[in-house]
């Protein structure tokens, strides 16, 4: 999949290009139903299939102090993407220059960049430009003007409500793993590159990658069993998600810290995804790190239990 920043970027030839328009956070099963017809309109079409999109989600800029946790970084989302088909991915760098452009004008340098755009597929509830400004039924009038054809797909349903951002924000914060991955349409995972740390870890005798995570959604607080994935290796993991007690005060940064078992590489830098079995118990402050020590013991031993009851 080609990913370009700019719809000028883009030589769709005489075919043209056919669109699907959104944040697409999470890239679930809603999304994927917009992006699919995209797809779909491409090949009836002869165009080029474009999923449009921004580096950020747009409430970082217009609504800063209103921001979700993002259920994917920029790079797994675009990986996704790319596994559903798409010919390309136009991805606008969202700033306040940007936010300031009105959903019409948008739509019209869209036409203009891509040079001949077939087909344009949102959801029906779809909103974009300057406050707001444009919607279904402008998109409607603009492709009758343009020349495009609309696609205004409606919710995907899972458990008699549409799937959306929020409610898989819901099930990750709930512990509900497998329903979020019902409606992420895919195991849900915690992406984030390999960041040093304070190697803590390591002089207490447990090695850790530390992620980073910030601006990302994460499950709560506590230690779990969960695999983690990087290139083509996997290995089970002790994962610790909180602030630290034992060793920094109540406010110390949040960190993610995975005890790889069995492995003893350098990964600085590689991205790895978490994907989260079981938690194992909430996270507390201990009187020593000795007592933290076989604590992480006895969660390495409960770990390699949950690896057992997995297998057999």
């Amino acid at each position: 999949m080609n990913v370009i920043h700019a719809a000028a970027d883009l030589n769709p030839g005489p075919g043209g290009v056919c669109l699907a328009i959104g944040v697409f956070d999470g890239v679930h099963l809603g999304h994927q139903s917009v992006i699919g017809r995209a797809c779909q309109e491409a090949r009836q079409h002869g165009a080029i299939s474009v999923v449009v999109t921004f580096d950020r989600h747009p409430n970082a800029v217009v609504a800063p102090q209103n921001v979700p946790p993002l259920i994917y970084p920029l790079p797994k989302k675009l990986r996704v993407i790319a596994s559903l088909g798409l010919d390309a991915t136009c991805v606008i760098h969202f700033d306040k220059a940007f936010s300031e452009i009105s959903g019409e004008q948008f739509i019209r340098s869209l036409a203009r960049d891509f040079k001949a755009i077939r087909g344009v597929c949102v959801g029906e509830t779809f909103l974009f430009g300057r406050r707001r400004s444009g919607d279904v039924a402008l998109l409607k009038a603009l492709g009758g003007e343009l020349g495009f054809a609309l696609n205004a797909l409606p919710d995907v349903f899972l458990g008699g409500q549409p799937v959306s951002s929020t409610r898989i924000r819901e099930a990750v914060r709930a512990l509900q793993f497998d329903w979020a991955g019902q409606m992420l349409g895919r195991t849900y995972t915690l992406c984030g590159p390999v960041i040093a740390g304070a190697r803590l870890g390591r002089k207490l005798g447990f090695p850790t990658a530390n992620l980073d995570v910030a601006g990302t959604l994460v499950p709560p607080a506590g230690v779990y069993a969960a695999d983690a994935r990087w290139g083509g290796e996997t290995h089970r993991a002790a994962v610790n998600i909180g602030r630290r007690p034992t060793v920094y005060s109540s406010e110390g940064g949040l960190c993610v810290e995975a005890h790889l078992l069995d492995f003893a590489g350098d990964i600085y830098g590689r991205e790895i995804e978490l994907t989260f079995l079981k938690k194992l118990r909430e996270e507390r402050p201990f009187p020593s790190a000795a007592a933290l020590q076989a604590q992480i013991a006895q969660d390495v031993a409960a770990v390699r239990k949950a690896e057992l009851r997995i297998k057999n």
